[in-house]
């Protein structure tokens, strides 16, 4: 919609007087943009680079593992204090990449305003860059043109202006002399002139981009979930440490070698790799989502995308195609229906042969008046011009009508341009008039239009834009009549309905949602019957059949809140304020909020959504700038595609936390025993051990789990809406898994110890022969981490079923974390550091059974729970 008067320019500008016929000179032009300067809408001052760095190198875990690292050292354990800064540093440069490259790639896609305006300077038409425009700047605007500035309209000459990145409406308005055109919105018929009110920040354009920035993002639920993950393990590992300090000092060891102990201990119980692989999981599933079409701009945007709960999506070029196609077409004779084809002129007609010619003739007519038309370009198919006259040409083409060639048969001799009054537009051709409009400024000038009430009432009733086609035979000296004259005594021809055609695959789209207990709501500028036809097609409407327009809706928060917190609820003409107050209410009844919008009024609610869902071809740059993620094919579908990557990534950090924790486990187990015999049972574990097996051999299967490809039935449960670290998770871990590895690490050990001439009661061996036990426990631990991996990815089905070489990641993890074994055993220099020696024959076969063990243990948890 377009503004009723003219605006004044922001402070930033002069007041702009009506420019002379000349517009401004040179000099003066000149004078202005130095005095005010450019119009462009300024970027936010990008974060430095130092600063992005150091967020990913000092956040709260990074720091505990920071101290960690300093504690160690202090202990005098130096290589693991380096061992955990190399971790960091590592983690910190590759989650920087992986933010660092997402923005950059959407930037790339940063194109809103015009390169080149054509204005009058010096009395002469000269094209300038759009950057040069200044107040009182007289522009001409012609069809296709996009606006650079704000503009009062001096002339308008049949001029319609398409506003949909402002204001949702996806119809072209009909401008009048006297408002305001707005920057960023572009002429669709016709042509103006206009001066120049507000340019830059001054616009309105720039008023909805500051709005937008002035919004604070909420924290995503991964960044608050892994905050209380690492709260909780923080704590652990703390309260551990310090017990084992008091029972050290109670047992009689030196108050500084228990502390130093209790340190090595609480290092010990910090899962190291836990960040890395929460970024490297992170950093594949935006991969994968690349691959389906949708841009990630913020990592932890994959696993918000996850908890979704609720859809608040466009119509317009989202639910459709952005393309008005003809849908229908009545005659008196009978009424012929065309498939949807979009833009695409190039797929025949089939119809009853009886009304092909009849059909024909309305083509042909329609097609006569009218300008847009059809056209191939950046390898698709696109409307010049309206919209409705493109679905039109179109229509005629399809129906094997080529109207440049008719045009070149039979030339227009007069031209009545579409007109918001008369709402008709009408060309004269070899004395015959070709006229097309809305159906009530033409029925009552047609002499048969019996049956046309009730084709029209149905064709509304389904949300089509219905167009009336007529014509008349002229006597040889009517051609110099005026319009009023002429447009009367119409013979009706037909009906032409049209509408904008879903997109491919949107009802499944919209039906994987139900199954995956996502609400989805319409949220558009356009009319409600069109709305609703859309949402019935698609599958959409729900069952209480709701349409409400913006302007319907409650003004207290909690009253629309009640209100739109419902499944298929489709909330048409809205405002941009509309769309924040929307996101605000669902917020507060708990959900996490996915928004899709391409204009800039979309922004704002972008931002403040839990994930902001921008359109890659049709968006504007404000929209890409305020979202999280860029749907590169503008497709429904690939949101839904994307929710299953968010789950699929939720479902994989819970796999590899379980890992991780299983782990910390069998590597707390001999200091437990250690702590309960006083002192006697010798430990089957060092501190550096610890530390290798969770950066050295743990890491790599971690990160594979995380790479889990998303299982079918991520879709076919509710959204997570659970925590990361739960009681059911915390029982598999420790009693389960964590448990089971333990028995076998320490049965290792002293099998081991028994092959060595050990028995019950006697003094435990010191020297190489504790080595040799020590590395079969090691071993065992190493050997029951494989088989934990393998368990870790499913949580309720045999490993088996989803097939042991699925995951190549981790086929190639194991691998490698068994030649890492063998290099932390073999490798005499590397052994001697950790404290280890190749185990004998009866500690090794003792390890050996830690994978079966534990892919059992986890069978027969699993069975028990799903019987349950």
């Amino acid at each position: 919609m377009l503004h009723s008067r003219v605006r004044k320019p922001g402070r930033s500008t002069p007041e702009a007087p009506s420019p002379p016929a000349r517009g401004l000179s040179s000099s003066e032009a000149a004078r202005r943009l130095s005095q005010y300067g450019p119009n462009i809408l300024p970027r936010p001052l990008p974060k430095p680079i130092l600063l992005q760095l150091g967020e990913q190198m000092f956040h709260f875990f990074a720091m505990m593992l920071w101290v960690a690292g300093g504690l160690a050292i202090l202990a005098g354990m130096p290589q693991l204090g380096v061992a955990i800064f190399v971790v960091i540093i590592l983690n910190g440069i590759f989650a920087f990449i992986q933010e660092y490259r997402a923005e950059h790639a959407a930037e790339r896609l940063h194109e809103m305003l015009p390169r080149k305006a054509l204005v009058i300077r010096d009395g002469t038409p000269t094209e300038i860059n759009a950057d040069d425009l200044v107040v009182g700047d007289l522009v001409i605007l012609q069809s296709g043109d996009r606006i650079s500035a704000d503009v009062a309209l001096l002339e308008v000459h049949n001029c319609t202006i398409d506003t949909s990145v402002l204001t949702g409406e996806s119809v072209p308005s009909a401008a009048k002399l006297g408002e305001t055109a707005f920057a960023g919105t572009f002429v669709v018929e016709g042509e103006a002139k206009a001066s120049v009110t507000s340019t830059g920040m001054a616009t309105r354009l720039a008023h909805i981009a500051q709005l937008t920035r002035a919004g604070r993002r909420p924290r995503s639920p991964l960044a608050m979930e892994l905050h209380r993950v690492v709260r909780v393990i923080a704590v652990l590992a703390m309260s551990i440490g310090a017990f084992f300090f008091l029972l050290a000092v109670l047992i009689g060891i030196r108050f500084s070698e228990g502390f130093l102990f209790a340190i090595g201990v609480t290092v010990a119980l910090v899962p190291e790799g836990l960040l890395p692989t929460v970024t490297l999981s992170l950093a594949m599933g935006a991969q994968r989502m690349a691959r389906r079409e949708a841009l990630v701009r913020r990592l932890e945007s994959v696993e918000t995308l996850g908890s979704t709960t609720f859809i608040c999506t466009d119509k317009t070029g989202t639910l459709t195609l952005n393309q008005m196609s003809v849908v229908d077409v009545w005659t008196p004779a009978g009424t012929a229906r065309i498939e949807n084809r979009g833009y695409d002129p190039t797929h025949r007609v089939e119809i009853d042969p009886d009304l092909e010619k009849i059909v024909q003739e309305v083509g042909l007519v329609a097609v006569r008046a009218s300008n847009g038309r059809a056209v191939f370009k950046e390898g698709r198919w696109m409307a010049l011009g309206d919209p409705t006259e493109a679905a039109l040409d179109v229509l005629a083409r399809r129906l094997g009508i080529d109207p440049d060639e008719d045009i070149r048969l039979r030339p227009t001799s007069r031209k009545f341009p579409f007109d918001p009054q008369r709402r008709r537009m009408s060309i004269v051709a070899d004395n015959r008039l070709y006229l097309k409009g809305a159906p009530d400024a033409v029925l009552p000038y047609c002499k048969n239009n019996e049956g046309a009430g009730a084709a029209l009432t149905r064709m509304a009733a389904t949300g089509l834009r219905v167009i009336a086609v007529a014509a008349r035979r002229l006597e040889a000296d009517a051609i110099h009549k005026s319009a009023e004259e002429l447009e009367k005594d119409l013979v009706l021809l037909g009906l032409v309905g049209m509408q904008d055609p879903p997109r491919l695959g949107v009802d499944k789209a919209i039906a994987s949602c139900r199954l995956a207990q996502v609400r989805v709501a319409m949220v558009t500028g356009d009319h409600p019957e069109t709305a609703r036809a859309i949402a019935r097609q698609i599958g959409l409407l729900g069952p209480e059949q709701v349409v409400i327009e913006g302007h319907n809706l409650p003004s207290d928060d909690s009253q629309l809140a009640d209100l739109i917190d419902q499944d298929g609820i489709v909330i048409s003409r809205i405002s941009p304020e509309d769309k924040l107050r929307i996101a605000r209410a669902l917020q507060s009844r708990g959900h996490v909020v996915a928004m899709t919008g391409d204009g800039v009024n979309d922004g704002p609610a972008l931002e403040k959504a839990d994930i902001g869902i921008a359109m890659g071809r049709s968006g504007t740059d404000v929209a890409r700038e305020a979202a999280d993620l860029v749907l590169l094919d503008d497709n429904f579908a690939t949101i839904v595609a994307a929710i299953e990557e968010g789950r699929a990534t939720f479902a994989n950090v819970r796999r590899f936390l379980t890992y991780h924790l299983t782990d910390n486990i069998a590597e707390l187990t001999p200091f437990v025993l250690w702590a309960l015999s006083g002192g006697t049972i010798p430990l089957a574990l060092g501190v550096l051990q610890v530390l290798s097996l969770d950066i050295g051999t743990d890491l790599l299967p971690a990160v594979a789990l995380g790479a889990e490809a998303p299982h079918v039935h991520h879709l076919q449960q509710p959204p997570h809406g659970k925590h990361l670290l739960d009681k059911g998770l915390l029982f598999r871990a420790f009693a389960v898994l964590g448990l089971t590895e333990s028995c076998v690490e320490m049965s290792a050990f002293f099998l081991a110890l028994v092959g060595m001439g050990w028995r019950l009661g006697s003094p435990f061996p010191s020297g190489s022969k504790l080595a040799m036990a020590s590395g079969a426990a090691f071993s065992a631990v190493v050997i029951g981490q494989l088989g934990n991996a393998f368990a870790c990815r499913t949580e309720s089905k045999w490993p088996g079923a989803l097939g042991w070489t699925t995951n190549r990641l981790l086929i190639f993890a194991v691998t490698v974390e068994l030649l890492m074994l063998f290099a932390f055993l073999e490798f005499e220099p590397l052994a001697r550091i950790l404290g280890q020696a190749p185990p004998n024959r009866a500690g090794f076969i003792a390890a050996l059974f830690a994978a079966p063990a534990v892919l059992l243990a986890d069978s027969l948890h699993k069975c028990w729970r799903n019987s349950g």
